[in-house]
């Protein structure tokens, strides 16, 4: 069952004193009568209800809130996520209640015993009359007065813009030296040595040694931030300690060192106590990490991721090569085929090819044509030879002609007696000459 917001404390002890009934005949036992109504004797009587109610006014008008400082007692924590206990010191109590809704806002556990400073209003729980305090905020009585330096401090230097997100410098992707500010004999270096060893050996680390807790440390580290950024010697720098407690982590809420990280000419990297401790250094600082192996970590990248990245690329550059060299190749070879395609020698060799097919076919054709001719000249010779003289002077015929001017004689009367003549035969020819000349 949820309690109504006013709800007390559970009693632990027992009942208030001046437990009873009323006295004389206007507290008459179980009257409910209008409250502030007159008695017989014209008495303003007040139900308790009221007298509970009007109370709880007074005390919460006439009080306000205020702080308390007490040592923690009979704390309980029921389902509902209320806290209920009681404060004290040496002469007194008072019963405490802190709701849900304020109480997740405290940044630590409250134990039995510890001392502690609550914020709250008076007030009084009416069904059982008890007075008691109405807690909103809870502190830890030996942090409260440095977490309120802390706000002040966090809110000025907010508002000077130390804090603006557009003035955070990018870290470096692969720091050749790192800054490490811390206590060279701490926890802490040894942590952020063994990180940057392990993730990215390549890195130079130059420790600045100083003190991080007590007195000293805050000039220790505002000197030796101003000294690495005169030197400019490293890319980055890690401003580093342990965990402990707030006292113990002050050097880091201190305002010389949030100013000497904001006018630092290098990225600073904080990694201060736990992942639940903030610092002022913090908020300034260019990147925060919630432990110093954590800073380690963020400030270089992990070298086994660049060799996996690595492989990656090589195998896809491999892959890649392949496929440019199989495209190349099948490209080559289609141009090696136009090539012995549209060559001059292939060109050669098939116009040679086709001289000899025209050569042959020429050859063949004056052979038919030759034949044919021969046939022609044959026949054309043996009708030459029907009416050749020559067949005729096979026959016994010869062809005269006069010797002295040879023209040819057809007529005895050609030829004198006397004149000579030539006689040409079938075989051969003979001279003559005219003995007689017969008509």
């Amino acid at each position: 069952m949820k309690l109504p917001e006013a709800a007390p404390a559970p009693a632990r002890s027992a009942g208030a004193p001046g437990s009873g009934g009323a006295s004389g005949g206007a507290g008459t036992s179980g009257s409910t009568g209008a409250p502030g109504s007159a008695g017989a004797a014209g008495r303003v009587v007040y139900s308790v209800s009221r007298l509970n109610r009007e109370v709880r006014s007074l005390l919460e008008t006439g009080i306000g809130q205020l702080w308390v400082q007490g040592e923690l007692s009979n704390l309980s924590r029921p389902a509902s996520g209320h806290w209920y206990f009681s404060l004290k010191d040496r002469d007194a109590q008072v019963r405490c209640a802190m709701f849900r809704t304020r109480n997740n806002r405290t940044l630590f556990a409250p134990t039995e015993g510890q001392r502690v400073l609550a914020r709250g209003r008076v007030s009084l729980y009416e069904p059982r009359g008890d007075y008691q305090l109405l807690v909103e905020q809870l502190e830890d009585a030996g942090h409260g007065a440095l977490q309120r330096a802390f706000d002040e401090l966090r809110r000025r230097l907010a508002a000077e813009g130390l804090f603006a997100p557009e003035r955070k410098r990018p870290l470096p992707s692969a720091p050749r030296r790192i800054g490490v500010i811390t206590s060279p004999s701490g926890a802490a270096i040894r942590d952020i040595l063994h990180i940057l060893a392990r993730r990215f050996p390549a890195a130079a680390v130059i420790i600045y040694g100083v003190p991080v807790q007590g007195t000293a440390a805050a000039p220790a580290i505002v000197a030796a931030l101003d000294l690495a950024s005169a030197r400019a010697e490293c890319d980055v720098l890690i401003l580093a300690r342990g965990g402990g407690a707030l006292e113990d982590l002050w050097a880091f809420n201190d305002e010389r060192v949030a100013r000497a990280i904001h006018r630092a000419r290098l990225p600073v990297v904080t990694g201060i106590g736990h992942e639940t401790d903030f610092t002022i250094a913090d908020f300034v600082a260019d990147a925060r990490a919630p432990t110093p192996s954590g800073a380690a970590d963020l400030v270089v990248p992990d070298v086994r991721g660049w060799l996996q990245r690595l492989a990656q690329l090589q195998a896809r550059f491999a892959a890649a090569a392949r496929r440019t060299l199989q495209s190349e190749r099948a490209q080559l070879r289609a141009l090696r085929q136009r090539l012995q395609s549209s060559h001059p020698g292939a060109r050669l060799r098939s116009l040679t090819q086709r001289l000899d097919q025209l050569e042959d076919r020429a050859q063949f054709a004056l052979r038919a044509r030759l034949a044919s001719h021969t046939a022609r000249l044959q026949s054309l010779a043996r009708a030459l030879h029907a009416i050749s003289p020559l067949a005729t002077l096979e026959r016994g015929f010869a062809v005269v002609t006069r010797s002295a001017d040879g023209a040819l004689v057809t007529s005895a009367e050609q030829l004198a007696v006397g004149d000579t003549f030539d006689a040409r035969l079938a075989r051969g020819s003979v001279h003559a000459s005219v003995l007689t000349r017969r008509p």
